[in-house]
């Protein structure tokens, strides 16, 4: 008799799956709510940019060596050199994003400077337009429009109350711009190397880069305060490893045209934290700006998504 039939045995499979549907939903807000605690941490350690950068990629790439060790050996072909170099250089063009950024988050408001680092899907769009010859539609143009002039009521009402506070939102957007150029090495080199090999070997790199950084620059690597190193391991843990493995997760089973646009809630996250947690509440114009500003991205997200599907038969 087959089993789907027999009256005894009680079918499972639908249970299941209805259990563990909601699992990649969680871990994408999960991931969310993590990465929108950066600015936190990164304001509670008061260190200077690149060396919050190196601890935190530093614990973070330590706590990720055993998956890196098991990718590595469930891969036949090992770390190709292609992939090794790609890697590298997103290594540099992160070590240059969290240089900037950890820099701004103590010159602006914690929303402003997630908000201007999460411009980056525009830049990888402008640079695949002009570096690979990607065809951009009038939503993508309408969209980056409306960013752009989001971000420049933002820019003109923080100089308005401080001029710090501008220079603050210039180095985010400085950081997006290298941010955007960490998404195009990652993408590449995802071509052939595992997910967990890649972050480890960028992490490495990235680390090297912040040393050389904060060395070169004088900046202290030691002495600080007990609370500045809590919040280096909370940046490491639970921003670095814990948002960007849940993130991961959920990539691996919804897809990226809806994760994607998703991230951009990154930015309302920490406006929201920074209330409670900093005291920072947004004028109404920095709130009127940042939501034309991830309206803007949203816009851009879904040009590309439309022009990367097929046409219909």
């Amino acid at each position: 008799m087959p089993v789907a039939n027999h009256p005894q045995i009680p079918m499972a499979s639908d249970q299941t799956a209805a259990r563990t549907r909601w699992l990649p939903y969680a871990a994408l807000g999960l991931g969310i709510v993590a990465l929108g605690f950066s600015a936190m941490f990164v304001r509670w350690a008061a260190a200077p940019g690149p060396v919050t950068g190196l601890y935190r990629m530093a614990i973070a790439t330590l706590v990720l060596t055993p998956l890196a060790l098991a990718d590595r050996r469930r891969s036949r072909r090992g770390w190709p050199a292609d992939g090794l170099r790609l890697a590298v250089l997103g290594g540099l063009m992160l070590a240059m994003d969290l240089s900037l950024w950890n820099t701004s988050v103590n010159l602006t408001t914690a929303a402003n400077a997630t908000l201007f680092a999460n411009t980056a899907p525009l830049w990888v769009a402008l640079a695949s337009w002009l570096l690979f010859r990607e065809r951009l539609s009038r939503r993508f143009w309408f969209g980056l429009l409306v960013t752009l002039s989001g971000a420049a009521a933002v820019l003109g009402a923080d100089f308005l109350r401080h001029p710090t506070l501008s220079w603050g939102d210039a180095l985010a957007l400085g950081a997006g711009l290298f941010y955007g150029g960490y998404y195009l090495s990652t993408e590449r080199a995802r071509r052939t190397l595992g997910a967990a090999s890649y972050v480890w070997i960028m992490g490495a790199a990235c680390s090297a880069i912040l040393l050389v950084f904060s060395l070169a620059l004088d900046m202290p690597l030691f002495g600080y305060p007990r609370q500045t190193y809590l919040a280096f391991v909370g940046l490491a843990l639970v921003t670095q490893v814990t948002g960007y493995l849940a993130v991961g997760y959920a990539l691996g089973h919804l897809p990226a045209a809806f994760v994607s646009p998703t991230m951009v809630g990154q930015p309302v996250v920490t406006a929201v934290l920074a209330i409670p947690l900093l005291g920072e509440l947004p004028t109404p114009t920095q709130a009127a700006g940042g939501l034309a500003v991830l309206a803007g991205i949203i816009l851009v997200h879904r040009s590309r998504n439309a022009a990367s599907r097929p046409p219909a038969p």
